[in-house]
């Protein structure tokens, strides 16, 4: 039976809507929600480009690795590296006091005073005092000069001690003088002098700095020819000894 023309050409339209519908749905399967996407493209990993600012950087915990050179800083754990800080150079120096700690006694640190004794007789005591801040030794033997000597009497060689006479500030140290040969001592050039200066030994020269002067009793000191002293002694009684 044949079909009349109208009829053919709804059946075409009809099939035509059909095929529409039919790719419409197999599109619809195909969208995941966020667009059609292409099927072979979904095979090949996604790459985005960087946010502004980002620079390509790596920025998780305690990192900061380009992404593409593979070069950073910092360390894995997130904490923060430094160097180590150099050890200060020595500077050579010493203990400044070290060279100080110890003077030599002369006029500028000590004390110096005359008394007679009754013995040994004819002899005087000299004691010396520290009155620096400073521990100073005493070298050699005192130089006493009485009135307007010019020479320096000589010392009792059997005096010396087995070491340098050391005063601690505020104690003394002595040394004994025998003014004369008495009456029966065959001294010469007998006199009386009112004034006394005593000068002191440095280390490695007779020059120890400034003198100090002593008072003599008021009625002056008996003084020959056979004048000496002792060395400086730690005690009274070895400076009184000869």
């Amino acid at each position: 039976m044949s079909i009349a023309a109208p009829a053919r050409s709804r059946v075409r339209l009809l099939t035509a809507a059909a095929t529409v519908a039919l790719a419409a749905l197999s599109l619809t399967a195909c969208d995941n929600g966020g667009g059609v996407r292409d099927e072979g493209a979904s095979q090949q990993p996604s790459k985005s480009a960087p946010a502004d600012g980002d620079n390509g950087k790596d920025t998780s915990a305690g990192s900061t690795t380009d992404v593409r050179t593979g070069t950073g800083t910092g360390t894995a754990n997130g904490a923060t590296a430094t160097k180590p800080k150099p050890r200060p150079a020595s500077t050579g120096r010493t203990n400044p006091t070290a060279s100080t700690s110890r003077v030599t006694c002369n006029g500028s640190t000590v004390k110096v005073t005359a008394q007679s004794v009754s013995r040994p007789v004819n002899h005087m005591l000299l004691t010396v005092t520290n009155t620096g801040s400073k521990r100073c030794d005493l070298y050699g033997y005192p130089a006493v000069r009485f009135g307007e000597a010019q020479s320096v009497p000589p010392v009792i060689e059997d005096s010396q001690p087995q070491a340098v006479v050391s005063l601690p500030p505020g104690q003394s140290a002595y040394a004994g003088v025998a003014l004369s040969g008495g009456d029966d001592g065959g001294g010469s050039n007998g006199r009386t002098e009112k004034t006394l200066e005593v000068f002191f030994q440095g280390r490695n020269t007779n020059d120890g700095g400034p003198g100090a002067k002593a008072a003599l009793p008021s009625k002056g000191a008996y003084i020959d020819d056979s004048l000496k002293v002792t060395y400086w002694q730690q005690s009274m009684s070895d400076a009184l000894t000869w």
